[in-house]
């Protein structure tokens, strides 16, 4: 198999709109069953969702933590999340997998901990890569995506998109089963 892989030279949502190209060639073929869009705000996930609502594809957005910024907080307004669902696709908000009951111990007790170390292993490749192996294994703990599947991932660095990675699923339980099979965009 021969694909071509899109190295930006930066990182950040400068990159989105070629991202969104690239997931739209990848889908042409129809192998692909499942997209999971890392979107903090809404922005990315409705742009992905807007622009791949008919292609019948199982589309999930994946938020931040409540409280991820502060006490409690969403940074999705309703809104957005509505306007999102409305193209059929579906809005997840969940723990995130590296941002867990580890990190509450790390910052009191000043330790590592295995979850922030495969966090800071996978950052090696990038933020982007690192959040599409996150959101793979929480649409799949959720159960909005299959475990074993090949999907699109989509992520970036702080906003927008700069990453897609074709992964084989696997849930969070699992996590030395998910595999990074492609890189189709990532910043160098």
């Amino acid at each position: 198999m021969e694909r071509k892989v899109m190295y930006f030279e930066k990182p950040g949502k400068d990159n989105t709109e070629a991202c969104l190209q690239i997931v739209r060639n990848a889908t042409k073929d129809g192998n692909f069953k499942h997209i999971v869009i890392a979107s903090t705000e809404g922005d990315t996930g409705l742009l992905f969702s807007e622009a791949l609502k008919d292609s019948g594809i199982n589309i999930v957005v994946i938020t931040h933590s409540a409280g991820f910024k502060g006490a409690n907080t969403l940074e999705m307004p309703s809104e957005t999340r509505k306007k999102i669902e409305a193209t059929g696709a579906r809005v997840y908000t969940g723990t995130m997998i590296t941002h867990n009951i580890e990190t509450a111990f790390a910052s009191k007790f000043n330790g590592l901990y295995p979850t922030l170390v495969v966090a800071q292993s996978l950052r090696r490749y990038g933020e982007g890569p690192k959040v599409c192996c996150e959101i793979v294994m929480m649409a799949a703990d959720a159960g909005l995506i299959p475990e074993g599947e090949e999907v699109l991932a989509v992520a970036g660095t702080a906003k927008g998109a700069d990453s897609v990675l074709v992964i084989r699923s696997a849930a969070s339980k699992r996590f030395l089963e998910l595999r990074v099979l492609e890189i189709l965009a990532k910043p160098r």
